[in-house]
């Protein structure tokens, strides 16, 4: 009473203050002022801002919530510009439901600010979550923003001590019944009252604990210095903690209402509607936030007491949910119970009606049973089991141990006298002195002599041998045990694993006599049953038997029996366990071992033994006889003889055509002597490399000492050249035309050698080239004889050397227009031509690339087609180091095979292996510049960069010409 006097009291003032208010209200005096309304909190903004519902309006809530659920699933999602103004469905996160909402703010596209209008809270929202509602639900709000009299914000407030201060408030008003007297109303609808629950005036409270300050009074036109937040700021804050649970609306209080967000984490169940006034309020760790204290307040006693009832309540409920879902739990375990035990019921009563009936027949039965398993048995005795207990690798054993080979008692002689004749071999291979050398050969024929012996003794030794009767006994052996065990081990013991399987053997074959023996003797104690049952049932037999003594011990002889027939049918048919499998195939995997060594030694001595029959072959054609040159020597002495006179025929030519009275048929005659000659000579000229081919082989295989005896026949060189070096051949000798056209870089000139056009290509070389310039073409040159015609290579003919001039020179067939710029040039090839060319090209790179060779210098004028369907590489510059720094193991297993060529795409998986192992390859090769095709450049990136060409940088450029033609 003391209160509301004082209250009468300050009327007046309260009356001069809202006069001062008139610039920023909107006041009705009649109607507004001083109006009570009972509403229940829902939102709380701050520590003296807060959304309210009208008591009043309980059943719009409820209506609104019906109609929303009805409608919204349904309804179409929002789409293009959103209206402030106008009223949505929103989806609420937490709980699934839709409430009415307006569009605050347009976060992105996709997201959107709302505020729920019936509880003040908001949340961002997807546009899928946002849908139209109709206009019978576009009314106002249910819930209305109060702002508590005469109180602000202090200036300056922290953090902290805002949220401090809103969690007090929400203690205080949240889902509260309280009574609000109206003072004035904002224009944005905003309503200033003065809140009270019970007799506690909630302004002061918030006041007392400095969450909130009086407002200053400065002037007739600001009455009231309060420092608003920003709304949008404080929507913001808001949205900082997360969107509190509304719950589901079938168990919602009779307000309706969501649950509201205090510091961000505070969530409220609702009272039931019957509860009037003594709604839920906050924890207590909440209504202490602050050091919340009314001190001796009876009214604040009475809220202390109505929250330990509520949170009694709680417990008493919690306890209540509890006990129901054991209970629950209980009688879903009793329901499982009772059908498990009918279940078990009426199986064990189709077990008595089974076991009922099966008892009439019961003797009957058992006998078949029995009978039909000692069919069976009997079968299974018929069968050899010996598998099971490794009979089978016993004799296997056997056999490699009776009738084992072993090395030939003159083997080891035999290789010891063939490694030293091999070491004296090299020695006079690496020998570069005449009169050492001599020493070497006369021992190294000493050591011939010696091994001519040994060959002998050994071929007359294996020829007493049954080799193959041996080796097809062995491989008749492995197959039989292959097509029975299957692959073998690695690695096995030899001693431990024989010793092991012996072992298992003989308690096998223990365990498996011990139970044959106890069927036996089963089975005619059962027999022996019979007869006396024959007798006891025979009317004629005069002698009487008890039924006991022959009846009796049917049962333990019947189950005797049936449990040594059920025994040995185990051993014999049940799968071994995983101990015995692995002692098997241990001692399996053994067995072949040996078999395998011995096949190993058997083909060792047969490879052996041809190669002291081609020895004892040949050698006796060599000992005591020196290889001979006079052949060779012959040959050249005739293509001296042949070049002289061609060389004078040529002479007589030019004299002839530069006299002034010459005669044309005579010039004609000499021409066709000229060829004739130059025929002859190429045809000696093939004649001698055909015997330094033959020298080559007996120095390879017999003779090394030949370079070392006839310098001067220069085989050294032509072995080094890989076959492909003459010194016969000379320049002045070919009718040659210089190819102006082509000798942009080096002289060339074109000819024609046994009707072939062929072209010369000369490299100018010093003492340092000229070896490099060999080594170059005769690794390019074997690489090409290996696969000839398919290596995809531009084949050379003759390597020479130039006595006049430091120059060497390379004849290589001549295809006139048939690189890949001059035929896309004049007709360019279809497609099918150009993957059949480009295959060639490819197939090229790879013999290459396995010959550690990398072109560098691939374009467009040094790949040729042929016949426009085959495709090689040429134009490979002999001048440049071959030896690449590193060359990848893996590069071999680039193939080229023929389905990769029916795609047309294989330029773009060249392009992709190209990156990926262009940071993997070097090489000391120089790729040439200005290569370039359309708009594509043939240089690969690391070549700008100042890299060395590469097997990726060939391949990249090969790609580029795949695209471009």
């Amino acid at each position: 009473m003391a209160q509301r006097r004082a209250r009468k009291r300050s009327a007046d003032p309260e009356r001069s203050l809202r006069a001062r208010f008139s610039g920023i209200v909107q006041m009705d005096e009649d109607m507004h002022y001083n109006k009570v309304e009972d509403v229940v909190g829902s939102h709380v903004e701050d520590a003296v801002t807060f959304w309210a519902q009208s008591i009043s309006r309980n059943k719009d809530i409820m209506k609104i919530g019906c109609s929303l659920s009805e409608v919204c699933p349904h309804a179409n999602s929002v789409f293009g510009n959103l209206d402030p103004k106008k009223i949505y469905g929103g989806l609420f996160s937490e709980d699934k439901c839709w409430y009415r909402c307006k569009v605050l703010k347009i976060i992105s596209d996709e997201k959107c600010l709302v505020r729920y209008i019936d509880y003040g809270n908001t949340e961002i929202l997807n546009r899928s979550d946002i849908v139209e509602i109709p206009l019978d639900l576009q009314f106002s709000s249910v819930a209305k923003k109060y702002r508590l009299w005469g109180l602000q914000i202090p200036s300056g407030q922290e953090v902290t001590q805002f949220d401090q201060g809103r969690t007090f408030l929400g203690s205080l008003i949240f889902e509260k019944e309280i009574k609000m007297r109206i003072k004035a109303t904002y224009q944005d609808g905003t309503v200033i009252a003065q809140a009270e629950y019970g007799s506690v005036d909630i302004g002061e409270e918030v006041a007392k604990k400095g969450f909130a300050e009086k407002c200053k009074l400065t002037s007739s036109t600001n009455t009231c210095e309060e420092k608003k937040s920003d709304p949008g700021q404080l929507v913001l804050r808001n949205l900082k903690s997360p969107i509190p649970s509304w719950g589901h609306r079938s168990n919602q209080s009779a307000f309706t209402r969501p649950k509201g967000r205090l510091s961000g984490r505070m969530t409220l169940d609702l009272k039931n509607e019957n509860d009037a006034g003594n709604h839920v309020t906050f924890p207590k760790e909440n209504l202490a936030v602050g050091d919340f204290n009314l001190g001796s307040n009876v009214s604040l006693a009475k809220i202390k007491q109505d929250q330990k009832l509520i949170e009694e309540n709680e417990r008493l409920k919690t306890e209540k949910e509890v006990l129901l879902e054991s209970y629950k739990v209980l009688e879903s375990k009793v329901e499982q119970t009772a059908q498990e035990l009918q279940q078990e019921k009426a199986t064990t009563m189709d077990l008595t009606k089974h076991l009922e009936s099966t008892l009439k027949t019961h003797v009957g039965t058992r006998m078949e049973n029995l009978a039909a398993k000692v069919e069976i048995l009997k079968e299974i005795r018929r069968v050899n089991i010996s598998v099971r207990f490794g009979n089978d690798l016993s004799d296997a054993m056997q056999v490699l141990d009776e009738e084992c080979f072993t090395t030939p008692a003159s083997l080891p002689e035999l290789e010891r006298i063939w490694a030293e004749y091999s070491l004296a071999q090299e020695n006079i291979q690496t020998c570069e002195n005449v009169s050492e050398g001599n020493i070497l050969i006369a021992k190294r024929n000493e050591v011939q002599q010696k091994l001519n012996m040994a060959v002998e003794v050994f071929i007359l030794e294996v020829d007493e041998l049954p080799l193959n009767k041996r080796l097809k006994t062995l491989q008749d052996l492995s197959t039989s045990l292959e097509a029975v065990y299957g692959q073998a081990k690695e690695g096995t013991n030899s001693e431990e694993t024989l010793k092991k399987f012996y072992d298992w053997k003989c308690d096998k074959r223990e365990e498996f006599t011990n139970v044959r023996s106890e069927t036996e003797v089963s089975l005619q104690r059962l027999v022996a049953w019979f007869q006396n049952t024959v007798k006891a049932f025979d009317l004629s037999v005069e002698e009487s038997r008890t039924s006991e003594d022959t009846i009796s011990s049917l049962d333990e002889i019947l189950e005797k029996t049936e449990s040594s027939v059920c025994k040995e049918l185990e051993i014999s048919l049940v799968e071994q366990g995983d101990a015995d499998k692995e002692i098997i195939l241990n001692t399996y995997s053994q067995v072949l071992q040996k078999i395998r060594s011995e096949e190993r030694l058997i083909a060792a001595i047969q490879s052996k033994y041809e190669d002291s029959i081609e020895f004892k072959k040949q050698i006796i054609e060599c000992l005591n006889k020196n290889p001979n040159v006079d052949h060779l020597l012959s040959i050249k002495k005739t293509l001296k003889n042949l070049k002289a006179r061609l060389r004078w025929k040529l002479v007589e030519k030019n004299n002839l055509e530069e006299s002034d009275d010459y005669d044309g048929s005579e010039i004609e005659k000499i021409k066709q002597e000229i060829a004739q000659l130059r025929n002859s000579v190429f045809q000696e000229i093939y004649r001698e490399q055909e015997e330094y081919e033959k020298l080559n082989s007996l120095v390879q295989k017999w003779f090394p000492e030949l370079p070392l005896l006839y310098p001067e026949i220069g085989l050294l060189k032509y072995m080094n050249s890989g076959g492909l070096l003459t010194m016969s051949l000379e320049r002045d000798l070919l009718d040659a035309e210089p190819m102006k056209e082509l000798s942009s870089k080096r002289p060339l000139v074109c000819s024609e050698v046994n009707g072939q056009i062929i072209l010369l290509k000369g490299y100018s070389v010093d003492v340092d080239t000229e070896a490099r310039v060999i080594q170059r073409a005769a690794a390019y040159h074997r690489a090409w004889r290996k696969a000839k015609e398919e290596s995809g290579l531009l084949p050379l003919i003759f390597l020479f050397l130039c006595k006049s001039d430091p120059m060497a020179y390379l004849m290589v067939p001549y295809y006139p227009r048939a690189n890949l710029s001059a035929v896309q040039a004049s007709v360019p090839l279809t497609s099918e031509e150009a993957l059949k060319v480009m295959k060639g090209v490819a197939q090229g790179l790879h013999t290459l690339h396995k010959a550690d060779i990398i072109h560098g210098s691939l374009h467009q004028n040094n790949v040729f087609a042929l016949n426009r369907e085959q495709g090689i590489v040429g134009d490979f510059d002999f001048t440049k180091s071959v030896e690449p720094d590193y060359f990848p193991k893996w590069l071999h297993l680039f193939t080229f095979s023929s389905a990769v060529y029916e795609d047309f795409s294989f330029s773009t998986f060249l392009l992709t292996f190209y990156c990926l192992s262009s940071s993997f390859l070097t090489s000391s090769q120089r790729a040439s510049v200005n290569m370039v095709i359309g708009d594509l450049s043939l240089i690969s990136p690391e070549l700008k960069m100042g890299k060395p060409a590469s097997p990726s940088s060939d391949l990249y450029a090969y790609g580029c010409l795949l695209l471009w033609g």
